[in-house]
């Protein structure tokens, strides 16, 4: 008997450790700088409501993420969740069968339709990735020298440059904190932060993948238009200011607007010694509808060959729930959930940024979707031609013409005559 109930109790107690270490679940992503938030804040505040199943953070550096977590995936090593970039990355992934279909599953219905947009087949027909944040682009500005030269933030494009040529008068402050050195800047930034306001976001951006629009049109040229003629307001030596650069004198204070990216209220909360705020792209003129690049940035999606496939999902659907909207928007500042939760936000500017959704159109980087997949590759292509339009050294309807050239080279529906 005494040996019967050693038994039964050694079996219940193995029973019990086989049930906690069940559910280890490994999380891949780029993101090497959220390991703390992961570990400390999101991942607990799962288990709390899981019990039982183990989740392991394991990132890798954000320029080794693709081709090491491919080689993972090929080999039957990689984890259990996925951290998704926007469309083409993740859509080779899924090609290749290496995230599971995601229509239906738990956590979906919580997101609208345009959120979905960036890990969904061209057709629209599968979703492969859970949308988690975006990213907004706008402006930060410092609220003292604003104060000090009697500035309110501009609304018009003509607007805008009568604060710049305000804030270029004191001789002291540079009005742009922005350099043409690492080139990207002036896309994923400038461009495709600008223009939405001249082609009408989804509306152009659509166009141009239809065959409906092309570069050379009046509302893309026009973007380019405003980009060379920020030129005079830039720091001296400019064209070799690095984004860090920038983000240093803005930060020093010596510098009045940044041209950037919601992601960087974090970095100046911390950095910046005054109080700053935030406004969006200007509109052409009063009246007219803004548009704001709201780009899908990061989601998640379940790797097929997961050993833990039913504890993912359950990790995945808490993903796409409510605690998690606010956690993440609240804890990542600058990172704004894609689900339809209503979330308060705690940081002042984020909230500001946030709140363009309530008057302003969203859209996301043109070129996201469709258009990076040729030769000339586009991404790179407008890189160059943006900042040698901010250099002078390339005429905006040049540079409309050599965008379109190489788009129409490759992509079929811009070869109509």
């Amino acid at each position: 008997m005494q040996r019967r109930n050693q038994t039964l109790l050694a079996m219940l107690l193995a029973g019990a450790w086989g049930a906690a270490q069940a559910g280890t679940v490994t999380i891949e992503s780029w993101r090497v700088d959220d390991k703390t938030l992961w570990e400390d804040v999101l991942i607990p505040a799962f288990q709390k409501r899981n019990p039982g199943i183990t989740v392991k953070f394991s990132p890798t550096t954000p320029t080794e993420y693709d081709s090491s977590l491919t080689a993972r995936l090929t080999g039957g090593t990689a984890g259990d969740l996925i951290t998704c970039r926007p469309f083409d990355k993740s859509l080779d992934l899924f090609k290749k069968g290496h995230l599971e279909k995601l229509d239906g599953k738990p956590g979906m219905e919580h997101f609208p339709a345009a959120a979905k947009v960036a890990w969904q087949t061209d057709d629209g027909k599968d979703a492969y990735c859970m949308p988690m944040a975006s990213v907004m682009h706008g402006f930060l500005y410092n609220k003292k020298i604003f104060k000090e030269l009697n500035l309110t933030p501009p609304n018009t494009v003509d607007e805008f440059f009568k604060v710049l040529g305000t804030i270029k008068q004191t001789g002291k402050i540079t009005p742009l904190a922005l350099g043409t050195n690492d080139q990207w800047e002036t896309n994923q930034i400038v461009f495709t932060g600008i223009g939405p306001n001249y082609w009408h976001g989804e509306t152009g951006r659509k166009a141009l993948i239809a065959g409906q629009a092309k570069f050379t049109d009046p509302q893309f040229v026009a973007a380019l238009e405003q980009m060379s003629k920020w030129t005079p307001y830039l720091g001296k030596g400019f064209s070799s200011q690095t984004y860090a650069d920038s983000q240093n004198l803005f930060a020093m204070g010596r510098a009045a607007i940044f041209p950037t990216g919601s992601w960087e209220i974090a970095y100046f909360n911390q950095n910046a010694k005054f109080e700053f705020g935030a406004f969006p792209p200007p509109v052409q003129k009063a009246g007219d509808k803004c548009y704001i690049s709201d780009h899908t940035d990061i989601g998640m999606g379940v790797n097929p060959k997961s050993k833990n496939k039913d504890d993912a999902y359950k990790f995945l659907a808490w993903v796409g729930s409510q605690e998690f909207a606010d956690l993440y928007t609240n804890k990542v500042t600058g990172f704004f959930s894609l689900s339809n939760h209503l979330i308060a936000v705690k940081d002042p500017v984020a909230k500001q940024m946030l709140d363009w959704r309530k008057r302003c159109e969203s859209t996301i980087r043109l070129n996201a979707q469709v258009l990076n997949r040729g030769e000339p590759n586009m991404e790179t292509e407008l890189w160059t031609v943006g900042s040698q339009v901010l250099n002078g050294k390339l005429a905006p309807k040049d540079a409309a013409g050599r965008l379109q050239s190489g788009f129409a080279k490759w992509y079929k529906p811009q070869q109509k005559s």
